[in-house]
């Protein structure tokens, strides 16, 4: 188990009576996080940068909640490289956020703003419901392949640059969208539109890394996710009133108007925040090494050799889909399955059912990325001043395995058997949407904390949004032929045992997850050494001769 791991450890008198002279910092080494004794010492201001104090005063990355989630008698820790989340003061960092936020929230309400209006688009092409579903899965498909390509691009160039570049065409793609005069340009521009619009969620998740200390970034991503969480569930009630009083095109032109001002914000108030941009490492290389080199590392199968050789990053994924599957595969269907039960007539009346899972997505912003934060600092001291990134998964999983499959089974079978009445599925939707919360920022923040130190955090946030995405593509493309053939009360309960089972593999995580990462690196020091003695013994022989 990580917890059994030997650390040094730090005289807690010692700290307490003179706590100005000693701090304890803490480094990710792949391995855990061990303790040393620094000297307390001003943090330089970055090289260069001078001019701008409001930029880089030195603030405290301790909220005033941390204060009270954290036991009095701890010490405090410092990151080794605390510079890097001091670059911004706090109020730049909720700027940031708040950008981050609205761009987040673009891909994911696009998703789902057409499910109230699919009769209406089947109508317009002279197709059925069904043919339309399936360019909604393929639009959450091509949103879990583009990871692969703008993750490590993000690593290479920035983040900043590769936000520029996505937030305009997602809103050119979008006026393709709305302008679409046959069923195959609205397929083609769906499709485009989805592949800049995970370019956000990799990114925005990545930039609040670069800027949050471990112990807070969960409070952040809280807020970022909301977004990307409120957006698909308000998304078809927005489209329900839009298609009620307009054409379902002004729901594409309301998008390109918010892709629009994304844009813009991204431009005028989003800085670089990458420390370090990797492309800078190729520069005394020769142009045909260094080429090749960037091919490597932005190679879409880096992204998945990384996923499917880290246990513990596989089963994050598959966490991480489980809920994303739930969310699409109970919101897609909506109109077909709550119309007839509650015999609404109009897209308006139907689109109300999306509001409860959106006013619990809302709700679960303001206590679930701070709850993640709470107990990876109980687990801090617990440790006696050693942080392990899986201890953040302790805070999941009770609501992967039992909160949000009793709501599923509540929802599915209430609807199914026709008992209740309309507030009973209303409140298990608005629980299981504030359970969500509590579930996304730990997991998102895990990718985040796991690999950093390796400098591919990016990679394994969008290793992670590849696998959730295709797994929404999946619940998306087969909820209404499932539930037609099994009924809503049994696919709800495969849901349901797919969380449970997910909840289960996440504790063995938070167990043996360390001990996987470690013998999955020494495999690959193993294997690097013995190419490297091939190489030297090849290189002898040719000497040799």
């Amino acid at each position: 188990m990580a917890g059994d791991h030997h650390h040094d450890a730090i005289d807690d008198d010692n700290s307490r009576r003179n706590p100005d002279a000693v701090n304890r910092t803490y480094t990710n080494d792949g391995t855990g996080l061990d303790l040393s004794r620094t000297a307390t010492a001003p943090t330089p201001k970055p090289a260069g940068r001078e001019d701008d104090p409001g930029l880089f005063t030195t603030i405290s990355t301790t909220s005033h909640h941390d204060i009270h989630a954290v036991p009095s008698h701890s010490s405090s820790f410092v990151e080794v490289n605390a510079a890097q989340y001091e670059r911004f003061t706090e109020r730049r960092k909720l700027v940031i956020t708040a950008v981050l936020s609205l761009c987040g929230f673009l891909a994911p309400i696009s998703s789902t703003t057409i499910l109230a209006a699919i009769p209406e688009v089947a109508e317009t092409y002279d197709t059925s419901g069904s043919i339309i579903n399936l360019s909604n899965a393929l639009y959450l498909i091509f949103m879990g392949l583009s990871p692969c390509l703008w993750g490590p691009l993000s690593s290479l160039y920035g983040r900043r640059i590769i936000c520029v570049i996505t937030a305009f065409l997602f809103f050119a793609f979008s006026i393709g969208t709305a302008l679409a005069p046959n069923l195959a340009s609205y397929f083609i521009f769906r499709m485009l539109t989805a592949y800049q619009g995970t370019s956000f969620l990799i990114v925005g998740t990545s930039c609040l890394g670069d800027i949050y200390t471990p112990t807070a970034r969960a409070t952040a991503l809280g807020w970022f996710l909301s977004g990307t969480l409120i957006g698909p569930a308000f998304g078809p009630f927005i489209g329900g009133i839009i298609v009620t009083y307009r054409s379902w095109r002004d729901i594409f032109w309301l998008q390109t108007a918010l892709g629009g001002l994304a844009t813009v914000l991204v431009i005028f108030f989003l800085p670089e925040t990458i420390p370090e941009k990797k492309i800078e490492e190729l520069r005394e290389l020769p142009p045909k090494e260094r080429t090749s080199q960037i091919m490597h590392w932005i190679s879409p199968f880096r992204v998945c050799i990384l996923l499917f050789t880290y246990p513990n990053l596989l089963i994050a994924g598959l966490a991480s889909s489980a809920l994303v599957w739930n969310m699409y595969s109970l919101l897609t269907p909506i109109r077909y399955v709550l119309n007839p039960r509650f015999n609404l007539t109009s897209p308006i009346q139907s689109g109300l059912f999306y509001i409860a899972p959106g006013c619990g997505y809302l709700l679960g912003t303001f206590f679930g990325g701070r709850w993640a934060d709470y107990i990876v600092k109980k687990w801090i001291v617990k440790r006696g001043g050693k942080r392990i990134a899986e201890d953040r998964l302790r805070s999941c999983y009770a609501f992967i395995g039992i909160a949000i499959p009793a709501c599923m089974l509540v929802y599915g079978w209430s609807v199914d058997q026709a008992v209740g009445g309309i507030p009973l599925p209303v409140v298990a939707m608005f629980t299981q949407g504030v359970c969500q919360l509590f579930c996304f920022p730990s997991l998102n923040t895990y990718c985040l904390d796991v690999m950093q130190a390796k400098g591919r955090s990016a990679e394994v946030v969008a290793g992670n949004y590849m696998i959730r995405y295709v797994f929404a593509a999946a619940g998306s493309a087969v909820c209404l032929p499932a539930i037609e053939a099994i009924g809503v009360g049994w696919f709800s309960t495969i849901s349901a045992v797919f969380l449970a089972l997910c909840a289960v593999a996440l504790w063995a995580t938070t167990l043996w997850g360390m001990g996987w990462r470690h013998s999955v690196d020494e495999r690959k020091k193993k294997r690097k050494s013995e190419k490297a003695a091939e190489m030297d013994t090849m290189q002898g022989g040719k000497n040799g001769v």
